[in-house]
């Protein structure tokens, strides 16, 4: 399924939906339109809920109620007014609004799920959906309240800006949702059979909010590595710990290829003659920085693959299952559950606290004359002057926060529904702290090509090839050299911004 496949347009039904679409969706630059097969799986599996709610068949959330009240049947009569209460009963959540990429890449998700006509819903809440989206329509919605046994609360919100209640986004400003509504031209959401709890039932925030984050960090990888290329030439590293003979002898995953690209960045002369390596054995924050890079790539490589399974599939429980047999079949389950994508999450906040360590104390190594035979603090005019001594501060702050994330929160998480729901991934929060310790992570790559470009400027005679020369390049468009001492935070800022938006090379 490719956005751009007709002018921009993402078809949903008709096949896998990418990292990259979401991504789209979320920035606004690609709209969306359902498939008519999508379209057919949603009447299919919606006229196996009606049968089953005119038998009057116990079904979870459609003839019962929810959580604890699973045991509770509805009235006949209550059925259909039951799915407005379900979305107003889980209207908790609290604090800071959501970002308005978050929400759509959540709305997108969400409709997708819908799509797959597993849910039992009629096709208006999808169809509401991609609506708000195409009209740039973002309802507000707290970021606190969901353990990641379906995002009920966040979608609870979302679901009731759909119905007219609560605050939405129109052209950046909170407005009433009616009225929002209103000036786009769409009429509210009116929950039928099923549709509310449908609406909530996903985990459309948590996997929303996880394909931003990969999105992102195909970019910071390529960033680390140019860092960790320009840093061994400033600190004349040892490359021979890139020898594709020796790390083929323990072949680690991803290692060989983050090698081969550190050595494409070096150049076949760099590191070479008088001025190449000092040492036969540099301290191990240089030595094993393609293993740590490498390990990194991985858990991105596992936590794609576990995003993009929950982007493929339906999560709702009880499952709709339209061709079962000639009636159809509807099944309680548990595939809500995601551990597997949690564990990803939780194993990508701990490599990132990995490579922050290393690249912190490259950096701390860099400053140090014992280490480096360069000015105590990269400064050229000598011990009065600060120089980069109190951007170690900041070093150890970053690297202090992203590895406190690096602690897991999916650990035992308090039961609820008096009790039924007793296991929760604490999915949000996983996927939360990963993403605040990548954004860290690109400020500490920020410092560790400005700390390399300055002891580059103070090592006599550098040999840079051409791809390292560029990335130094880029570097000192953003951030002079450092002479006598000058506030240095705004030029961090600076090139951490440019990392985020451009790619090296």
């Amino acid at each position: 399924m490719t956005p751009t496949a007709s002018g921009g347009v993402l078809a949903l039904g008709i096949g896998p939906l990418r990292i990259e679409d979401v991504a789209a969706v979320a920035a606004g630059s690609v709209t969306v339109q359902v498939a008519e097969a999508a379209r057919r799986r949603v009447r299919a599996g919606h006229e196996v809920a009606r049968a089953y709610a005119a038998a009057g068949r116990p079904v979870y959330g459609l003839t019962t109620g929810l959580g604890a009240a699973a045991d509770t049947p509805l009235d006949p009569a209550d059925v259909t007014a039951f799915q407005a209460r379900v979305l107003r009963g889980r209207g908790v959540g609290l604090g800071p609004a959501l970002p308005r990429a978050t929400v759509r890449a959540m709305m997108l998700v969400r409709a997708a799920g819908l799509a797959q006509g597993a849910s039992g819903a009629s096709e208006a809440p999808l169809h509401a959906l991609v609506a708000a989206l195409n009209a740039g329509l973002e309802p507000v919605v707290p970021a606190i309240g969901s353990i990641g046994a379906a995002d009920l609360a966040p979608l609870a919100h979302l679901g009731l800006a759909l119905t007219g209640e609560g605050t939405c986004l129109l052209d950046g400003r909170p407005v009433p949702a009616a009225a929002a509504l209103a000036a786009c031209g769409l009429a509210p959401l009116r929950p039928g059979l099923k549709d509310g709890h449908a609406l909530v039932g996903g985990n459309a925030l948590s996997v929303g909010a996880a394909t931003l984050l990969l999105a992102e960090t195909g970019r910071l990888l390529c960033w680390m590595e140019a860092a960790i290329a320009l840093h061994f030439t400033a600190f004349r590293a040892n490359p021979s710990v890139l020898d594709a003979r020796a790390l083929a002898l323990r072949p680690a995953p991803g290692v060989e290829a983050v090698a081969a690209r550190l050595r494409a960045l070096l150049g076949p002369d760099g590191l070479a003659g008088p001025d190449g390596a000092r040492r036969l054995q540099d301290p191990l924050s240089f030595r094993c920085g393609p293993q740590v890079l490498a390990a990194f790539g991985e858990a991105v490589a596992l936590a794609r693959a576990a995003t993009e399974a929950e982007l493929t599939g339906a999560g709702d429980n009880p499952a709709v299952l339209a061709d079962a047999d000639a009636t159809g079949a509807i099944v309680s389950n548990g595939n809500f559950d995601l551990t597997h994508f949690v564990l990803r999450f939780e194993m990508l906040a701990q490599a990132m606290a990995q490579a922050a360590t290393a690249a912190a104390w490259r950096c701390f190594k860099t400053m140090s004359p014992g280490f480096s035979d360069l000015p105590r603090f990269l400064t050229p005019l000598g011990g009065s002057r600060t120089g980069f001594a109190t951007v170690q501060k900041t070093v150890a702050a970053l690297e202090a926060r992203i590895r406190h994330r690096a602690l897991p929160v999916s650990l035992a998480p308090l039961p609820v529904a008096d009790g039924v729901e007793d296991h929760a991934g604490m999915a949000p929060a996983v996927v939360d702290k990963a993403q605040a310790s990548l954004a860290d992570l690109r400020r500490l790559a920020a410092i560790e090509l400005v700390v390399a470009a300055q002891a580059l400027a103070l090592r006599p005679s550098p040999h840079l090839g051409p791809a390292l020369a560029a990335v130094l390049a880029f570097v000192r468009t953003r951030v002079p050299p450092l002479e006598d001492d000058r506030p240095i935070g705004p030029d961090l800022a600076r090139l951490e911004e440019a990392l985020a938006t451009e790619d090296p090379g």
